[in-house]
């Protein structure tokens, strides 16, 4: 399975892992970085068929198939139109930067003006194919609750609610919408964004976040109750070693959503 020309997004920590595991399955990569970066990258990780660029316009000349993004919310309301705007499909894996609803609506206008597809995969999170069968038949309720090590909520706004390296017992950091959660968290709550887009959409998801002591890995939970079924999915994602805040399982999902793109036979 040839992937033809892959570009990326980004070079952190889901990037790096990416191009790791599909590397020799694509013709070229193209791998946008910014302009500090640039030299550095291309140093440490020298591959013949890996170039490293902070200019879009080079990589979009040279018609990749699909670009990735890996690089953060701002990256896909700077580049989300313009990649789409250029008829190239796009895998957003910061899907919180879709509770925005004005980068939404722009993106959803430069896929349909284009026919380029806007590819959100399902990340950390099982269920997603239930889910959207379930939102056919008329979904009630969906509920998610992400709970993880209170150090993987450093840098957020969980410092100002709890003392996370003094936490002995778990404490909810967030309770309200996927919309409120994908932007007080934007490196965090990918997965609500992700349930809500599949569902109900992001005011009437419920989310409920968690830093708990006792947890070693990032624990996903949802409960869904829909006219054609009821069920709840219960995954355990073991952390990136390259960013806690990320599960090692959402690199894999986007792979197959790139894998995906080649299949003969998808499922």
């Amino acid at each position: 399975m040839n992937l033809g020309h892959v570009a990326v997004l980004g070079f952190g920590a889901i990037a790096r892992d990416l191009v790791g595991i599909l590397s020799d399955r694509a013709d070229r990569w193209s791998i946008l970085v910014r302009p500090e970066k640039e030299a550095g990258a291309a140093s440490e990780f020298a591959r013949p068929n890996v170039r490293f660029t902070s200019d879009l316009s080079s990589i979009l000349g040279d018609a990749p198939d699909v670009v990735v993004e890996c690089a953060g919310h701002s990256a896909v309301a700077q580049y989300g139109a313009r990649v789409l705007g250029a008829g190239v499909d796009l895998i957003v894996a910061s899907v919180g930067s879709l509770s925005d609803a004005r980068l939404f609506a722009r993106l959803a206008e430069a896929a349909e003006k284009s026919g380029a597809q806007c590819v959100v995969p399902a990340g950390a999170i099982g269920g997603i194919d239930a889910l959207g069968a379930a939102r056919l038949s008329g979904l009630h309720s969906v509920q998610y609750t992400g709970r993880k090590p209170p150090m993987a909520w450093a840098g957020t706004p969980a410092e100002k609610v709890a003392d996370l390296a003094a936490l002995a017992e778990p404490c909810v950091i967030f309770e309200g919408t996927a919309r409120g959660a994908a932007q007080a968290f934007p490196k965090n709550a990918n997965v609500a964004a992700t349930l809500a887009l599949a569902g109900l959409g992001m005011d009437e998801t419920q989310v409920r976040l968690i830093a708990d002591p006792t947890a070693t890995e990032n624990v996903h939970e949802i409960e869904v109750n829909a006219e054609a079924l009821a069920f709840s999915v219960r995954l355990v994602g073991k952390p990136s070693p390259l960013n806690p805040k990320t599960s090692r399982s959402t690199v894999f999902s986007i792979a197959r959503a790139v894998l995906n793109r080649s299949a003969a036979i998808r499922i």
